[in-house]
C-alpha cells in the first residue's frame, strides 16, 4: 500500500475506509483534476494550506484526529467514492485517444528525455519554460493515452527560491528537497532496497539511485547522484540544475543519456523510439547506437536504426545557447567509447561539429539533428530562424530546404484554466458539447463563447483578480510579521496595489533579451500613464534571474527600485519567488499579458497561452508564439521584425501609444451596467482563438500524426520502413 510511504508524524496509519488517499497522493493525476484536490483539502483546509497543496506532505503531518472525522462523514465519503472511481477508471482504460487511432502501436513505448519537468510545485525540478513544456507533455500524453515512459533528474536543490533584498538586489536561497515529504518513489530492487546503478562508461564509477512519479499513466523516472555512494563532486551532479561548469555539465548529460538509457534496460522497459526534448540528453541516442553494434550490426547500419525511431525537439533561437564542449573534454570522457563504436576519435567528434562554428566544438544539438530522422522547432518563426541557424549541416540545400519542420508548442489546459472559468465553460458550451473537456482543441466548439453573458465573464474576472490581489497581501503579510520586511519594500511589493485599476502582468526569466525593464525607457512618460488620475495603470512584474546572470539581477533591481520610487505612486509592484503557484495567480488574474523581448530570441513562448485561457489580454511582441496566435481581434501586437540601433526607443514609444490609445480607453469603457463591453468581446474573442489552438492537446496530436506512428512502424517492421 502506497500509505506505508507516507511517513506519518507520530499517527497511525490512514484508516482503511479512506486508504485511496495515499495512491491518489503520489499520483500527479490530482493536480489536474480540482476536484481530486478538493478530497485532500477538506480533511482539513488549514493543513492543506500549510503543505502548500503537496498531499504526500499534509497526509505525513495531520493528527489523526482530522483523518477520522472524515472517515464518518457521509458526504465526504460519498465525494471520496465518486473520485477514487474516476480515478481507476482513468488508470485503468486503455483504449485512449492514441489506441483508437492507432491500434497497431498500442504494444510499443516512446522514451521521452528531458533535463527539467515542471508538474507541480511540490516537485522542483525545473527552471522555466522548458521544463513547464515537458510537464504538460507528460500530462497530455497520459489524458491521450500516448504510450509514454520519461526520464530526467532528481534536482536535490536544484530549486532557488528568491529574495528581494532592500536595495533590490536578488538574493538566492537554495530549497532542499525533503524527498519524504513529496509525490515521489523510490524504486527498489528485488531485495526491495532502491535501485542503484552504475553508469556505464564513466571512470571513476558513478551511481544513480533511482525514483519514479507517476503522472498519470505516464511513469517518470529521476536519476539521483546525490547519494552517499558517491564522491563530493559525483554527487554535485544531479544535485543543481544547469551548472554553469563545463566539465560538470557535459558529465551531467552523459549521466541523464547514458545513465538514462541504463535505467530502462535495467528496468526492463523496451522502448522502441526516443524523443529528446533539446539537446542535453542526447547521449541517449549514442548509448543506443552502441547496444546496435554489441548486437552485431555495422556503426552505419545501428546509426540508421537509431536515426529513424528518433526525434529531436530544439527550444533554442540563438547559437550561443546551445551546449558546446571542446574536443579534450569529450576525449576525457569519450576516448574509450570510441572502440565500442567501431569508429575512430575523428569520426566521433565530427558527429557533434557543426560546420558553421570555426571552434570545432562538440555541439549538443548538432549531435541530436544527426542522430535523428525527424527534428522540430517550436513555432512558425522559430522554424525559419533554426532553418538558417543549421543549414550548414546540410549544405547542399538553401535554408528555406533544411528538413527542421515546426509544431508549435501548447500548453495543458486542465492545468493552467481556473476551476471556475472551467464551470463557466462548461455551463454553457456543456449543453451543445458534453464532452468538450475532452474535445477541447476543436476550435468550432469554441464559438459557443459568445453564449456566455458579459456579465458572468466579467465577474469571474473580476473575482480572479480580487485573489490575485488577496494572495500578494497574504504573502506580504507573513512576511511583515516575519520581520522580513520594511514598511518601504512592503509597497514595492505590491501592498498598495487596486483591484479596480487597469492591471499590467510581466512576469518570466529576467534574462536581458526578454527586456522586462523596455517599459521604463521614457520613464516620464510612463509616470504620467500610470498616475493618470482617471485612467490609472498598475504593472506587477514577477521573475528571477540565473544565480550567474548579473545583467539579469542589474535589471531587476532597476524595476524594483523605480517600485520604490513615490513618483509612481505604487503603481509598480514586483511579487518575489516566482514559481509556479504564483504563475497560476497572475495568468488567472491581471488583465494584460504584456512580452516584449528582442525578437528573434523568442522560440516559442507559453506563459501568454496560459493568460488567454483565463480571459488575460496579450500584448505582445512579434515574434514567437504571438506571430501565429495574433488575429488583429484578440489583443495587441506591436514591434518590427528587422533589428535596428533604436530599436528599443521605438518599441517602448509604440508600447506607450498602445496604452494610451487604444488598451487604457478600452478598459475604461464601461457602459451604464458597469461593464466594458468592448473588452470583454475581446476577452471572449482571445479565449476562442487561442484555447483550441494553442493547448497541449493539439500539440501532442501534430507529434502523433507526424512523428510517433513512423518511429514506432519503423521498431515494428523490423527497420526496413525507417527512412533514409
Amino acid at each position: 500500500m502506497q500509505d506505508e510511504l507516507i511517513h506519518r508524524q507520530g499517527g497511525s496509519p490512514i484508516p482503511d475506509r479512506i486508504r485511496g488517499l495515499a495512491d491518489l497522493s503520489y499520483n500527479l493525476w490530482w493536480s489536474w483534476h480540482p476536484e481530486a484536490r478538493v478530497l485532500f483539502k477538506q480533511v482539513n483546509p488549514h493543513a492543506w494550506r500549510e503543505s502548500i497543496h503537496n498531499p504526500v506532505k499534509m497526509l505525513r503531518d495531520i493528527p489523526d484526529q482530522f483523518l477520522d472525522r472524515v472517515v464518518g462523514n457521509p458526504e465526504y465519503l460519498r465525494r471520496y467514492d465518486i473520485i477514487m472511481d474516476r480515478f481507476s477508471r482513468y488508470m485503468e482504460n486503455h483504449n485512449g485517444w492514441f489506441s483508437e487511432t492507432h491500434p497497431s502501436s498500442r504494444t510499443l513505448t516512446i522514451a521521452y528525455f528531458s533535463a527539467e519537468y515542471g508538474l507541480h510545485h511540490s516537485l522542483p525540478f525545473y527552471a522555466g519554460g522548458l521544463g513547464f513544456l515537458a510537464g504538460d507533455h507528460l500530462k497530455e500524453c497520459s489524458d491521450l493515452g500516448v504510450p509514454l515512459v520519461a526520464v530526467g533528474f532528481m534536482y536535490s536543490q536544484g530549486y532557488l527560491h528568491q529574495r528581494i533584498l532592500p536595495d533590490g538586489w536578488q538574493d538566492n536561497i537554495r530549497e532542499f528537497l525533503d524527498r519524504e515529504a513529496a509525490p515521489v518513489r523510490r524504486v527498489t530492487d528485488s531485495a526491495g532496497r532502491q535501485l542503484l546503478l552504475d553508469v556505464p562508461g564513466i571512470t571513476p564509477s558513478i551511481k544513480v539511485a533511482v525514483w519514479r512519479v507517476d503522472v498519470g499513466k505516464v511513469p517518470l523516472y529521476l536519476l539521483d547522484t546525490d547519494i552517499p555512494e558517491n564522491t563530493p563532486q559525483a554527487r554535485a551532479i544531479s544535485s543543481r540544475l544547469y551548472t554553469g561548469d563545463k566539465e560538470q555539465r557535459l558529465v551531467q548529460e552523459i549521466v541523464l543519456g547514458i545513465g538514462g538509457r541504463k535505467v530502462l534496460s535495467e528496468l526492463g522497459i523496451d522502448f522502441s523510439a526516443v524523443h529528446l526534448n533539446e539537446g542535453h540528453p542526447s547521449f541517449a541516442l549514442l548509448e543506443r547506437t552502441r547496444e546496435f553494434i554489441e548486437d552485431g550490426l555495422s556503426f552505419p547500419d545501428a546509426l540508421a536504426r537509431v536515426r529513424g525511431t528518433s526525434v529531436f525537439t530544439t527550444h533554442t533561437p540563438v547559437a550561443a545557447g546551445h551546449d558546446v564542449f571542446p574536443a579534450p573534454l569529450i576525449d576525457k570522457y569519450f576516448s574509450g567509447y570510441y572502440p565500442a563504436l567501431g569508429i575512430d576519435r575523428d569520426t566521433f567528434l565530427d558527429l557533434g561539429r557543426n560546420p558553421g562554428d570555426p571552434a570545432g566544438m562538440f555541439n549538443m544539438a548538432a549531435f541530436a539533428l544527426k542522430f535523428t530522422a525527424y527534428h522540430n522547432a517550436v513555432s512558425l518563426n522559430h522554424g525559419i530562424v533554426s532553418r538558417r541557424m543549421w543549414h550548414h549541416l546540410w549544405p547542399d540545400l538553401v535554408p528555406e530546404q533544411v528538413p527542421i519542420d515546426v509544431i508549435t508548442n501548447g500548453v495543458h489546459l486542465p492545468t493552467w484554466m481556473n476551476q471556475r472559468m472551467e464551470g463557466l465553460f462548461s455551463k454553457y458550451i456543456g449543453p451543445v458539447y458534453p464532452h468538450w473537456q475532452q474535445e477541447h482543441d476543436n476550435p468550432s466548439l469554441w464559438e459557443m463563447i459568445d453564449e456566455i453573458p458579459d456579465k458572468e465573464l466579467w465577474s469571474l474576472h473580476l473575482w480572479l483578480k480580487a485573489k490575485l490581489f488577496n494572495r500578494i497581501r497574504e504573502r506580504k503579510r507573513q512576511r511583515w510579521a516575519s520581520h522580513l520586511k520594511e514598511p518601504l519594500n512592503l509597497v514595492a511589493d505590491g501592498l498598495m496595489l487596486n483591484p479596480t485599476v487597469l492591471t499590467i502582468g510581466f512576469a518570466r526569466r529576467f534574462s536581458s533579451y526578454k527586456r522586462a525593464d523596455l517599459i521604463f525607457h521614457d520613464p516620464d512618460r510612463l509616470k504620467r500613464i500610470v498616475t493618470n488620475r482617471w485612467l490609472p495603470v498598475q504593472i506587477i512584474f514577477a521573475g528571477k534571474a540565473h544565480p550567474d546572470d548579473t545583467e539579469g539581477k542589474q535589471i531587476l533591481q532597476r524595476i524594483y527600485r523605480y517600485a520604490l520610487t513615490p513618483e509612481f505612486a505604487g503603481r509598480i509592484a514586483f511579487v518575489e519567488d516566482y514559481g509556479e503557484q504564483t504563475a497560476q495567480y497572475l495568468v488567472h488574474g491581471v488583465d494584460v499579458w504584456l512580452n516584449n523581448p528582442l525578437p528573434p530570441m523568442e522560440a516559442c513562448g507559453t506563459s501568454g497561452m496560459k493568460a488567454a485561457l483565463n480571459g488575460v489580454l496579450n500584448c505582445s511582441i512579434r515574434d514567437g508564439w504571438w506571430l501565429e496566435g495574433y488575429n488583429g481581434k484578440n489583443g495587441w501586437a506591436f514591434g518590427g521584425e528587422e533589428w535596428s540601433p533604436e530599436r528599443d526607443a521605438m518599441d517602448a514609444a509604440e508600447l506607450y501609444t498602445l496604452l494610451e490609445k487604444e488598451i487604457i480607453p478600452l478598459y475604461y469603457n464601461t457602459s451604464l451596467d458597469g461593464i466594458p463591453h468592448g473588452w470583454v468581446k475581446m476577452m471572449k474573442e482571445s479565449i476562442r482563438s487561442i484555447a483550441p489552438v494553442f493547448s497541449s492537446r493539439r500539440m501532442i496530436k501534430e507529434y502523433v500524426r507526424r512523428y510517433y506512428p513512423s518511429l514506432l512502424k519503423c521498431a515494428e517492421t523490423g527497420f526496413e520502413t525507417c527512412p533514409v
